[in-house]
């Protein structure tokens, strides 16, 4: 979804990722966010620079303003501080925030933010081990578990977009849309989900590739 927004936004058709570490986990965002975009904007590219920590305020910001200096004019990240978008205000370009709600560190440059709700799943778990019911499993969700949502958009984003991203919200949330969702290809042009497939949740958490759209190679471990 923030890809989506990001795509019909872009006027460069370039747009910055800061990310933490090379890993399943942070590649799944920049894949999703860069086919998001692709998906309304086929000629949009994204740019990644790895600050190789979750937390460096001065790393996140360095890489940002490098992302702009090369031609994004929309950044995000996925890494822990607002810096990212603090960039994106002083340099009057936009911006999507991570984690949760960071319109109030850049209220002109974002568009929206990716946010995480975990409040629910603590509050389960905790009650689990007040009455001596809990046991430890994986927990994987999304839409409709209502572990992840997209914040308020931006008013500066057309009424179109937004009825756009409410519609895909709501196709996630019914199970009707992936964003993993074939075809996918990597950066090589090689099919990654064929048509009618999704990506399963174990090739998932293995994912090790960028996707057609994404610039540059991926560091090597």
């Amino acid at each position: 979804l923030a890809g989506i927004v990001a795509g019909k936004m872009t006027k460069t058709n370039v747009a910055g990722y800061v990310a933490a570490f090379p890993i399943p986990e942070v590649l799944q965002g920049i894949d999703a966010f860069t086919l998001g975009m692709r998906s309304v904007n086929p000629k949009a590219e994204t740019k990644v620079i790895w600050i190789n920590s979750w937390f460096d305020p001065g790393r996140e910001r360095e890489a940002a303003n490098t992302l702009i200096a090369q031609g994004a004019d929309v950044v995000t990240h996925h890494t822990d501080s607002p810096a990212v978008v603090q960039a994106a205000e002083e340099k009057k370009v936009y911006a999507i925030g991570y984690h949760s709600d960071m319109s109030k560190h850049g209220p002109h440059a974002t568009l929206t933010s990716a946010v995480h709700l975990w409040g629910d799943v603590y509050t389960k778990i905790t009650e689990e081990v007040l009455a001596h019911k809990w046991k430890p499993t994986d927990i994987w969700g999304g839409f409709k578990d209502g572990m992840v949502d997209i914040a308020p958009l931006n008013p500066i984003v057309p009424k179109d977009v937004v009825a756009l991203v409410a519609e895909k919200k709501a196709a996630l949330k019914a199970g009707k849309l992936h964003p993993f969702q074939g075809v996918v290809k990597d950066q090589e042009g090689k099919v990654r989900v064929p048509a009618g497939q999704v990506m399963s949740d174990d090739k998932l958490a293995v994912l090790d590739y960028y996707v057609e759209g994404v610039q540059g190679s991926l560091p090597k471990k």
